[in-house]
């Protein structure tokens, strides 16, 4: 269901974290077609890169140089270390207080965490064709979230943001499975255009997708774009969808 807004921000900026140690180790897995990351973290303490760091900072510069209508009233990030390191950095100059919450987390994969494609298919083969058979919104993993459940956090969240921020300029910094999810709310899309953009569009690290308010509905502005960081001598970043 597409909300209806009689209130709540002017716009929404969604912000996802730089490049991290994760999304390097999950590049070299799949290119040594390793079933399993080498990575020894649980996922809400994996650290920015130093490409991420970069592409940091350029977010921060851009955002202090932006037209007022692109500069956030309210920063809001998941608390997990590289997105939230990823909002320290780029508020660091503004005098914004960070405010962190839990809903803009990275999706929870459960069992599957850790693991490549190629893991998840020869250690838990009977879930693989689970997920084919039910698709990837709904699909669960074992002790996991679907992306339905990424998009109840987003609903919640939301909720929130009506009520108490009327007018604001809201950035958020966090996931790729979250930035989709707020498309799929925000538009008011279905799950099949949903998995087609998701197909279609890398969602790069530090890259900004904006909605802005028009009448009672949110309409998207920008998506994907990588403009803070081309306007530095950081590297653009992107990593396969899971």
């Amino acid at each position: 269901m597409e909300p209806r807004w009689e209130s709540g921000p002017a716009s929404i900026t969604l912000v996802r974290h730089g490049e991290s140690m994760g999304n390097r180790a999950d590049e070299a897995a799949r290119q040594a077609g390793a079933e399993r990351l080498d990575l020894d973290l649980r996922d809400a303490d994996v650290e920015l890169s130093p490409t991420g760091q970069e592409q940091a900072a350029a977010v921060g510069r851009w955002m202090a140089e932006a037209e007022d209508e692109w500069r956030p009233s309210v920063v809001l990030s998941s608390p997990y270390r590289r997105a939230a390191d990823t909002a320290r950095v780029a508020v660091r100059d503004g005098g914004l207080p960070l405010q962190l919450d839990e809903r803009l987390r990275e999706r929870d994969l459960g069992v599957f965490d850790g693991l490549t494609g190629r893991g998840i298919r020869a250690r838990y083969p009977e879930e693989a064709e689970r997920r084919t058979k039910l698709g990837k919104f709904y699909y669960q993993p074992p002790s996991g979230e679907s992306w339905a459940d990424v998009v109840l956090r987003v609903r919640s969240l939301l909720t929130d943001l009506r009520h108490g921020y009327d007018g604001e300029r809201v950035w958020l910094f966090t996931h790729q499975a979250v930035i989709m999810a707020f498309r799929y709310v925000l538009e008011g899309i279905d799950e099949q255009r949903l998995l087609e953009i998701d197909r279609e569009v890398q969602i790069p690290n530090a890259s900004l997708t904006r909605l802005v308010r028009a009448g009672d509905r949110f309409e998207l502005d920008t998506f994907a774009d990588t403009r803070a960081v081309e306007a530095t001598d950081a590297d653009v970043t992107e990593e396969e969808s899971a």
